[in-house]
């Protein structure tokens, strides 16, 4: 399975908007809140706006997000 590449957050928010239908939502400070409504309620999910995110990081985003990682390869790469 190819594995999660570190990218910027300003990447992952325009990634999550595209691709899987997120809005922003606000942003406080670094951080920026991205939401999106479903058949099953909100999903609502936090980026940090650093250069680089660790994988960890955006492991934690895509739970949030509740976005498969296997589908976020498929679709980014």
């Amino acid at each position: 399975m190819p594995k999660l590449k570190k990218i910027s957050g300003k990447e992952c928010v325009k990634i999550l908007c595209k691709e899987f239908g997120f809005e922003i939502k606000g942003r406080k400070g670094s951080h920026v809140r991205l939401s999106k409504e479903t058949s099953e309620g909100k999903i609502g999910t936090v980026v940090p706006m650093h250069k680089e995110l660790k994988i960890g990081t955006l492991k934690g985003i895509l739970k949030l997000a509740k976005i498969d990682e296997k589908k976020y390869i498929g679709l980014v790469g």
